[in-house]
């Protein structure tokens, strides 16, 4: 614990001291004040945020951490020459990247809020918004993390990063929609609500909107979710397999880690 620990501090203030991380909580704050300052209905404000959070945080989240993996390749060399666990090494440089980035879009979201003057309490959207965009960072960053491992050339990991965010962001949404009209003479519901359940990006769009019972904004997948499961059980059930969707990515990042020959 003592070595992660030290791993973790060094790659912080690595991190830490990148222009990226700054201008990255640059345009979380400014983006939120905005917003919030022109908008009187903080629920309201949260959910435009919400949908931007949705498309930036993946995207940032899976660039920056593919690319801090290749870009530390040499360190890690230099490192696993020395006798340390590749356990602790791993988890260093995955929460090493991941902290920051979360502690970039926490920080200049909150400082975005106070500042355009509303106040947290009672405003259980702005809470829910929070933890979301730091659940999408550490998602987002294990499977950056397991692209990097898996695939050694640089320009072809990215590549298939930016084809995974594309995919989850974009492209998952218009398959749906085609299930849907493709198959709607037949009962189609339990599966395309297990393909929503393939889909970090699109369980925290629901587990936002099914904790307001906003019926209104929830879309097929959302109103599936109250059907079958009810407002409660389907906010837990996003919560278990968002949860899911960050434990495996680690898992198998964690195991190509060790076997592989740097």
């Amino acid at each position: 614990m003592e070595l992660i620990t030290k791993i973790i501090k060094f790659e912080l203030s690595n991190t830490l001291r990148s222009k990226w991380i700054i201008v990255y909580s640059a345009f979380f704050l400014l983006l939120t004040f905005l917003l919030f300052n022109f908008e009187e209905d903080a629920n309201k404000a949260a959910l435009s945020l919400m949908n931007i959070i949705l498309i930036v945080i993946p995207l940032v989240s899976v660039i920056f951490g593919t690319m801090y993996v290749y870009n530390s390749i040499e360190y890690i060399q230099m490192v696993l020459c020395q006798p340390i666990n590749r356990k602790s090494l791993f988890v260093g440089l995955y929460l090493g990247n991941s902290i920051p980035l979360a502690f970039g879009f926490i920080s200049g979201t909150f400082l975005g809020i106070v500042l355009s003057g509303y106040s947290f309490m009672g405003y259980k959207s702005i809470f829910i918004l929070l933890v979301i965009g730091f659940a999408l960072t550490f998602i987002f960053t294990s499977i950056a993390f397991l692209i990097a491992i898996k695939v050694s050339d640089k320009a072809r990991g990215l590549g298939i990063a930016i084809i995974i965010w594309l995919m989850l962001s974009v492209i998952y949404d218009g398959i749906v929609l085609f299930v849907i009209y493709y198959f709607r003479d037949y009962p189609i519901e339990n599966i395309v609500l297990g393909i929503s359940l393939l889909n970090p990006i699109d369980l925290a769009r629901i587990f936002f909107i099914l904790d307001f019972n906003i019926s209104a904004l929830m879309g097929y997948t959302g109103a599936l979710f109250i059907k079958f499961f009810g407002s409660s059980l389907g906010v837990v059930i996003s919560i278990i397999m968002m949860f899911v969707w960050f434990i495996i990515p680690v898992i198998f990042g964690f195991r190509s880690f060790y076997k592989k020959d740097f």
